[in-house]
């Protein structure tokens, strides 16, 4: 008699297990995230071990293969893939809703990159005639696209391996249902299984297919990481929906480099790629602010220069106050402590506030010593030269820590003007900063031990 498979309770949220329905998971605190699963109990986990042993392959047996790959005539999403799509790749597009998610999949598929081609486009929250209309807007052209208005996964695949387009887009995962399951579409069991269906079709018809997903507040794909260890790509779409920058990050790619960045600008006709983003990310203005300062700083492996505003006064409250836009706050509170220890600069009883011009957010340390620039010249009320750059790691000691890839973070600030380059000092003969070949670079690198030499300049 075959024996029932077992029931269980999992958390979409945090994938805690639970042996009965709750309303309330009691590790996370979420609220209706709990869904009703089957655990696989057949006879076949009761086999002996060496029955189930597999044959092994040498790796001095296989031949190393470069990957063919398709440019998607986008030069900035041509950087955060390697180099183009490779095909049979299955990439995740995530990002916030109304980021531009489904218009950077739609400039994909639309950019003649594959030829006359058929692409196949399928929509579980669109009808043909609103993408329609996103199409006519953006200007794009259409000729070799089709639409497919579907949620059942397994209708979805039978699609793609009946028509076999050149590229097929998924818009969103969230929206697909596999019918084998009793959890509702978005569940984190039904997500898992319609990513993994699709993958098998990719593979099996070496198809690149692109899948959507929204995220939450805290950045996560339908649960923790659910679907980032499926794909081959993970691209997550980040900005400000205020601002009209938004970067295209690489957080895992199987054929290339990770953290890679792209650029790009929302305009009325699309993202349209900004290919020299130091220029765009700093003030034009000449008029000297305290407070304003330009951070060098590297995503990936490309440098660029953006503005640090930072806005100090004294507190109307029995607490100051601590603001920070772009910037990790407890980075904000941290750099604030110790510039009050360190420096000796009263900051207990002033407020702070930080901004990151453009709407992007920062989290590479070596921005530090320019948030600690920012945050000096608005408490002393001493603003620095516009041709004046920063880059360094700030410790607890306030000593200022060296950063990679400095001739990279120099040539850049020397094509954008800079004439001034603040850098840390090297902590022995030898160090990253005296090997610099200062002769190289018509700018003046000047090197800070400790972050009480900022209140002397």
């Amino acid at each position: 008699m075959p024996q029932k498979d077992k029931q269980i309770f999992i958390c979409s949220k945090c994938e805690a297990q639970f042996p009965r329905w709750l309303g309330q998971c009691s590790e996370c605190g979420s609220w209706g995230t709990i869904a009703q699963v089957s655990e696989n109990s057949s006879e076949t986990k009761k086999k002996k071990l060496s029955s189930l042993a597999g044959e092994t392959i040498s790796f001095s047996d296989i031949k190393a293969q470069n990957f063919f790959r398709i440019s998607t005539r986008i030069q900035e999403l041509d950087r955060v893939l390697g180099g183009g799509i490779v095909p049979g790749s299955l990439v995740l597009l995530g990002g916030e809703p109304g980021i531009g998610k489904s218009t950077l999949v739609l400039q994909i598929v639309c950019s003649q990159a594959f030829g006359d081609g058929g692409i196949l486009y399928v929509s579980g929250e669109e009808s043909c005639e609103q993408i329609k209309m996103r199409i006519d807007r953006l200007g794009l052209n259409d000729e070799h696209l089709s639409f497919l208005g579907e949620t059942n996964i397994e209708v979805i695949c039978g699609t793609i391996e009946k028509n076999k387009p050149k590229i097929a887009i998924i818009d969103s995962i969230q929206t697909m249902f596999f019918s084998g399951l009793p959890s509702e579409a978005g569940s984190v069991n039904q997500v898992r299984a319609c990513t993994s269906k699709i993958l098998e079709v990719a593979k099996r018809n070496n198809i690149p297919i692109f899948i959507t997903g929204h995220v939450t507040k805290e950045g996560m794909v339908a649960g923790p990481k659910t679907l980032e260890h499926l794909v081959d790509t993970v691209l997550y779409l980040e900005g400000d929906p205020y601002h009209q920058f938004r970067l295209l990050r690489a957080i895992k790619n199987r054929f290339g480099a990770t953290n890679e960045v792209g650029v790009f600008e929302m305009q009325d006709s699309g993202l349209k790629e900004v290919l020299n983003p130091s220029q765009v990310f700093l003030n034009n203005t000449n008029e000297l602010l305290a407070g304003n300062v330009i951070a060098i700083i590297l995503e990936g492996t490309r440098p660029f220069l953006v503005e640090v505003q930072a806005l100090v006064n004294k507190t109307c409250f029995g607490y100051p106050q601590r603001r920070s836009n772009g910037f990790d706050l407890n980075r904000l509170q941290l750099l604030a402590a110790v510039l009050n220890r360190r420096a000796n600069l009263n900051l207990g009883a002033m407020d702070i506030h930080l901004n990151i011009v453009g709407g992007i957010k920062v989290e590479e340390p070596a921005i530090d010593l320019a948030v600690c620039a920012a945050i000096v010249s608005a408490y002393q009320n001493k603003p620095f030269s516009r041709d004046i750059a920063f880059a360094g790691e700030v410790g607890l000691g306030g000593e200022i820590r060296s950063v990679n890839s400095l001739e990279q973070r120099i040539n850049e600030a020397a094509k954008i003007g800079i004439k001034k380059v603040f850098l840390p000092a090297s902590p022995r003969q030898g160090g990253s900063v005296s090997k610099i070949d200062k002769k190289k670079f018509k700018i003046e690198l000047i090197e800070l031990k400790n972050i009480r030499d900022l209140t002397k300049l």
